[in-house]
Formats: structure tokens, sequence, C-alpha cells
């Protein structure tokens, strides 16, 4: 592998994102995950400012950073949904435009939207949440199709349960025992399972594998 790739993961300070650049480090790729200061995904003028401001010499984009606040519809309301579409999905399409004029003057590139189980399957107070990830992998299948001819290759990774700061804030010691039961492997997600996957995604072994939503859930999702 070309060791001067570059790659730029979102939300890369702590679980899921923090195992994908140690990963991706692993490969051999120069990492760049930049902190809340220098892009705050909720602001839209902060993105703005950042690609104003930075050079889009990345050839891979990992669109990692997610929020979930969970509301029931009745609870749901503008604030609350207008964030977590910011977040989830108008901020890793303003990145792709930022980050696709480069991979495509260099016929190469791995874009990795992490999604998640709920953009397939959903559970009560999730509908928010739902809705942007499954858009998120809208947008995934769409941009496959229009950068499949520049080389560049646009997956959705769908992890299920992992052990993360937001999985254990969102359920009670209780209910992720009772999870556990119901995921035929019998355990949460390790979040370096998930990097494993991602860096095969983002890689050059990676060949031919885009526009899919790769579920990644333990079998969760089978049953």
């Amino acid at each position: 592998m070309n060791m001067k790739r570059k790659a730029c993961v979102t939300g890369g300070s702590r679980g899921i994102g923090a195992a994908i650049v140690r990963e991706l480090s692993h490969r051999g790729y120069e990492v760049w995950a930049p902190p809340r200061a220098a892009l705050d995904l909720s602001d839209p003028a902060s993105i703005a400012r950042f690609v104003a401001a930075h050079p889009a010499d990345v050839d891979v984009l990992v669109n990692n950073a997610g929020l979930n606040f969970l509301k029931a519809i009745p609870e749901l309301d503008a604030a609350t949904w207008s964030q977590m579409q910011q977040v989830n999905l108008a901020a890793p399409l303003c990145l792709i435009q930022w980050a696709t004029p480069y991979m495509r003057e260099r016929k190469w590139g791995r874009i990795l939207n992490v999604s998640s189980i709920f953009s397939v399957v959903t559970k009560e107070r999730r509908c928010a949440y739902s809705m942007a990830k499954a858009a998120l992998n809208a947008l995934t299948r769409s941009a496959a199709v229009e950068f499949g001819s520049d080389g560049i290759l646009v997956n959705s990774l769908c992890p299920g349960y992992v052990d993360t700061e937001m999985t254990s804030r969102n359920n009670s010691p209780a209910e992720l025992e009772k999870i556990k039961s119901t995921i035929p492997l019998r355990r949460l997600a390790l979040p370096e399972d998930l990097a494993r996957v991602a860096g095969f995604l983002c890689s050059e072994d990676n060949n031919y594998l885009t526009g899919q939503a790769v579920v990644t859930d333990g079998g969760f999702t089978c049953q």
C-alpha cells in the first residue's frame, strides 16, 4: 500500500472512532482526527470555516461522529430533530463534498459512513436516530453511484451494540445484560471489532465493495 495515503476521521477521540484511528494508523495511513474545537459538526458555520481553512488532501474519509438522543415520537422537538439531522446526516454530506474533488483527481478514494443497525431495524425512542441513519445509508448509495467511475468506493458500517460510552448511557446495566442474551455471540462488540471491518473497507484490499450497508452486529438482526 502507498504509505503516503491520508485519512480523516471525525469523532476520533473515543469509542469506535478512536479504534478506527488506531487501525488505520496500524495500516500505514497518516490519520487526522480533527478535534471539536476545529470542527464542530453540530455547527454549520464551524464546518464552513473548516472546509475553507483546510485543503481536502485526504484519500480516506470516515464520517464516524454521531448523536443519539432518545425521545419518543410525541416528545420529539424541533431543536433535537435539527441537531441530530445536522450531525448525523448534513455534516457527512458536507465533508463528502469537501473530500471528493481531491479523490476524483487522484482516481482513488474510500469513504466510510458509520451508520447503525437502527438504520435497518429500530426500537422505541429511536425515531430521529433511525431516520437520520437510514438517510445516511441512502447518501452512501448515491455517492457510490456518483463517484464509482472515479475509483471512489463508498460504504456504510452499521454497528450493533458496541461497548462504548453511548451504549452505556442509553441502556441500564440490566438492559445491557438482556441485550447480550439476545445477541447470537452473547456479547457486545468491542470498538476494535468494528475498526477491523472499517480498516478493510477503507483499504486497497477492498476494490469492489461499494454502496453497501455492512451490518456488523454479532448476528443480532438475523433473528
